[in-house]
């Protein structure tokens, strides 16, 4: 990789930026290409180092750029932005990304193949169904509660309601707001089946993959969070270990930490995957809930309970997303199935078994 060219390419719609440092780090172009002409340019190159920023198509042009016999590099923005001097331009940000490309401690983001990112977009159009579903709901109870008509913050309770309120003759609503609402209650009926067809798509392609069935063997872990989690893992190659990955979701706690003495704080809210880590904690708080009725079956139930009677229920639930994660990790990188150890029952011997042992042995 140092031995290489270096090509570094600030991406955009139309018109890249892209800058060629050669092995004793003297840039030697730096121009402005049109994506025609940077898809004609840049098989003619000699394999090289590719650096862009991660963003919109960075995997398109990764993808592109390794088919080409290019090595890749796909660098998050906040550690390409230290490397830039001067003002910010097109020039600059490209002279920075080549320059951060060679420095020893960056931490490369990860570029996805065509399947991974078929899956992501699948997931992102779901979540963004479902929040739309919540924002018309949402407006519907704050409209009609102006009228003095309360409605249940379930969704079942939603649901049934506002069949009764357009029927209802006899409250307060005019007809123009009444058609209204029915044009509401249509749209989301209308939101409502996108969230089924979109929700179907998800299951069938985690069914399919042998990677997300290993994965829903987890503790928590449903067909959503097992698509984000491989998405996340990849096939584990990106990550050094188990707690780095478990760090990149947000799921261990902030260091601060100077002169031998090491100080954690708590974790943290804004450098993390927010949606996989909501969905791996309501997956572990319901395993926590269901667990503090009975008693423990595995070795990891055992050492969740304790935890539980000493630090509590949240507590608990992110040391379970901690641990998911680190596991899932595993997984991924050996290619082995989920096996708990089951914990070995302790059978008090009978009294007539404990006197013919003592008779055998002489005592």
């Amino acid at each position: 990789m140092k031995e290489c060219n270096v090509i570094a390419v600030d991406l955009a719609k139309d018109i890249f930026q892209v800058c060629i440092m050669n092995r004793q780090g003297k840039i030697i172009f730096n121009e402005e290409l049109s994506r025609k002409k940077l898809l004609d340019w840049l098989p003619r190159q000699p394999p090289s180092l590719v650096a862009m920023e991660s963003c919109g198509g960075s995997s398109y042009w990764a993808r592109l750029a390794r088919s080409l016999g290019h090595e890749v590099i796909v660098i998050p923005p906040r550690q390409v932005r230290p490397f830039r001097t001067g003002q910010k331009t097109d020039s600059n940000d490209a002279i920075a990304i080549a320059v951060a490309s060679q420095a020893p401690n960056i931490k490369p983001a990860r570029y996805l193949t065509i399947e991974q990112q078929a899956l992501q977009s699948i997931d992102r159009m779901r979540d963004m169904v479902n929040k739309q579903k919540l924002q018309l709901s949402n407006q519907t109870r704050g409209l009609l509660l102006e009228f003095g008509i309360v409605i249940n913050k379930t969704e079942s309770g939603f649901k049934k309601r506002i069949p009764e309120i357009l029927e209802d003759a006899e409250n307060e609503l005019s007809v123009p707001l009444r058609d209204g609402i029915a044009r509401m209650w249509i749209l989301y009926a209308r939101l409502e089946e996108d969230f089924e067809f979109f929700d179907r798509q998800m299951k069938q392609l985690t069914l399919q993959d042998e990677e997300c069935q290993r994965l829903m063997k987890l503790e928590g872990v449903g067909p959503v969070t097992a698509a984000r989690l491989k998405l996340q893992l990849g096939h584990a190659e990106h990550f050094q270990n188990g707690r780095q990955a478990s760090a990149c979701i947000g799921l261990t706690p902030k260091q601060h930490s100077s002169g031998g003495k090491v100080r954690l704080g708590p974790i943290s809210k804004t450098s993390c995957d927010r949606p996989l880590r909501s969905c791996l904690f309501l997956g572990a708080r319901a395993v926590v809930s269901k667990l503090k009725k009975r008693p423990p079956k595995t070795a990891k139930e055992s050492w969740l309970k304790d935890l539980i009677d000493r630090r509590g229920v949240n507590c608990a639930s992110i040391a379970l997303a901690n641990k998911t994660v680190r596991t899932a990790y595993a997984l991924l990188e050996h290619g082995t199935d989920y096996k708990p150890a089951a914990l070995t029952p302790f059978i008090v011997p009978k009294a007539g078994a404990e006197l013919a042992l003592q008779e055998k042995v002489g005592v």
